[in-house]
């Protein structure tokens, strides 16, 4: 039976519950939202004790079953002020899950000005003091608590970013060799963590056990299937290969690569940012491709970074990175922008979103295209909490606003990723309506990139299908979506409570349902959702495209989807 611990900051308690039977088939994203919408009142504060920081394992995180213990982290965002989930990889997932834990909820906050850190083992969970890691990045935080409780465990952290209290700060989560270098980076979630003084949770695998099925081989027989389509994908062989970084020419060949600060959509010194640039770097001073970032992923689309005396330097270097701190800001250079990747992990900062708040800056003479010195002295301020560097940390919303800057890419105050609406106008419709905010993972769509028709269909069918995998703990480089009937055979062994087809896609359609729901009753109407007027105006090369999709069909895409 999976439990949920719950852990009260003001009153330092810890209490320990079964999950209800309702539950019994819900986990990551799908539980995480039931729990929010009933407990956080959707008004609160984000960095108020009313607001909760929610931990739930994907369902079959901790079986058997590889490259499915991804991690769900949420909480009311201090950067969107709606719901927010974020979705991490790592080895927490996995862990959590083999201890029975389907839900951990930390709510309260500290009334003393001293860190604590969660401590999470087998058969208890306490809380210590930690003022000594008051400042600290992830990585000297993840050493001294290593050094503390063991070199085996598991940490989830936040760095000086969280403590500061940022909008733009992540929750880091160590990978498959312990590096905190998985980051549940967008939303703003670390600020959260950060106000109630929690630095970090321990997490000791000893006892871990895999989860077993209730019927164990129909369960080993369904994730053979799950396994081998996996494994025979083209989209597999691809990442393993080039990592996320082979989006890069992908991204120039439809037009779609933000380019100084979303004014173009390809960038004409790409060559130098793109997977074969990095695996070129590779050859030269080690490193490595095709690594895995938690035990048993079959994707395996991480990589590590060497710098240039052939010491590790950040891992990995991803698409979203590459490109919003590369083409975006035109720094041609991979070395600058894993400088960077690195900074952003140790200070616990969203790359995404920094990469969107510079190009913001480039509109200022505090910062110009291509700087590369000067972009890592930003980030830099950032995680030092200057005065510019706070204003910097609160995302590109906040800072288009201390500028008087109009031409901000962001929806629901989270920045645009690094993917052009303009010209993948389905992913511009789960830009606008996701109750996420602007979030390619909340519902990748790439049919018919430049017709202004037929999106509505498909970004909800899509935006629910990725719920599900959310849920379950899937990657979504798994490539699965619609696969109902596989997920109902892998489910129904899994637990004993036997879902249909139909009992499947309804977790999508319910927890997105609870998702409208707290975005409502925290006052968001359809204004919200609505891409910048000037994707609208401003013609994107090389396609020259505007986003034309009437606003009439981005409010069908749930006028018209009531909850099942």
């Amino acid at each position: 039976m999976r439990y949920r611990l719950t852990v009260n900051l003001e009153t330092q308690t810890i209490d320990r519950s079964d999950l209800p039977e309702e539950a019994a088939w819900l986990g990551g994203r799908a539980l995480l939202d039931s729990i929010l919408l009933a407990e956080v009142p959707p008004t609160c504060h984000p960095l108020g004790p009313y607001n909760k920081v929610i931990i739930t394992p994907g369902l079959f995180a901790g079986t058997t079953m590889p490259t499915a213990g991804r991690l769900s982290i949420g909480a009311k965002s201090p950067l969107t002020g709606g719901i927010k989930e974020s979705n991490v990889g790592g080895m927490a997932g996995i862990v959590l899950g083999q201890l029975g834990i389907g839900a951990l909820v930390i709510e309260g906050e500290s009334a003393s000005q001293s860190l604590k850190v969660l401590v999470i083992r087998q058969d208890s969970a306490e809380l210590v003091e930690a003022s000594e890691l008051k400042g600290l990045g992830n990585y000297d935080t993840v050493a001294a608590l290593k050094k503390r409780f063991g070199q085996k465990v598991v940490i989830i952290s936040i760095g000086p970013c969280g403590e500061m209290k940022m909008a733009a700060a992540t929750v880091a989560v160590t990978d498959n060799d312990g590096r905190p270098c998985r980051h549940a980076g967008r939303g703003g979630l670390g600020a959260v963590m950060g106000a109630k003084g929690l630095k970090a949770i321990v997490i000791d695998p000893q006892g871990a056990r895999p989860l077993k099925a209730v019927d164990a081989p129909a369960f080993a027989k369904a994730v053979k299937e799950y396994t081998k389509i996996i494994q025979s994908s083209k989209s597999t062989a691809f990442l393993q290969e080039n990592g996320t970084a082979g989006l890069v020419d992908v991204s120039q060949a439809r037009g779609s690569m933000p380019t100084r600060n979303f004014s173009a959509g390809s960038y004409e010194k790409k060559d130098a940012i793109n997977a074969e640039r990095l695996k070129e770097l590779m050859r030269e001073r080690g490193g490595s491709m095709g690594h895995p970032c938690m035990r048993g992923c079959i994707v395996r689309c991480s990589n590590i970074f060497n710098d240039q005396n052939g010491q590790y330097l950040t891992s990995a270097l991803e698409y979203e990175t590459i490109v919003m701190m590369g083409a975006n800001l035109d720094i041609d250079d991979l070395d600058t922008i894993a400088q960077i990747d690195f900074r952003c992990d140790d200070y616990g900062l969203d790359t995404i979103e920094m990469g969107a708040t510079l190009g913001v800056l480039t509109e200022t003479d505090q910062f110009s295209f291509g700087d590369r010195n000067r972009a890592i002295a930003l980030i830099e301020e950032i995680g030092q909490g200057t005065v510019l560097g706070r204003i910097l940390g609160q995302g590109a919303v906040t800072t288009g606003k201390v500028f008087a800057i109009r031409r901000v890419a962001a929806v629901k105050g989270q920045s645009l990723p690094a993917h052009c609406a303009r010209s993948i106008k389905g992913l511009g419709v789960t830009y606008a309506t996701s109750p996420q905010g602007a979030d390619h993972t909340a519902g990748f769509v790439t049919e018919e990139p430049l017709s202004r028709e037929g999106h509505t269909e498909r970004s909800r069918d899509t935006q629910i299908n990725v719920i599900i995998a959310d849920s379950l703990g899937l990657c979504q480089f798994t490539g699965l979506r619609a696969e109902h009937d596989l997920f109902a055979r892998l489910v129904g062994p899994l637990t004993g409570k036997i879902p249909t087809e139909t009992d499947i896609l309804s977790i999508g359609k319910d927890t997105l349902w609870q998702e409208r729901t707290f975005n409502t009753r925290a006052g968001f109407g359809s204004g919200q959702d609505r891409l910048p007027e000037f994707m609208a105006t401003e013609p994107l090369s090389p396609n020259d495209t505007v986003f034309d999709v009437e606003d009439q069909d981005l409010d069908r895409v749930f006028g018209e989807y009531p909850k099942s």
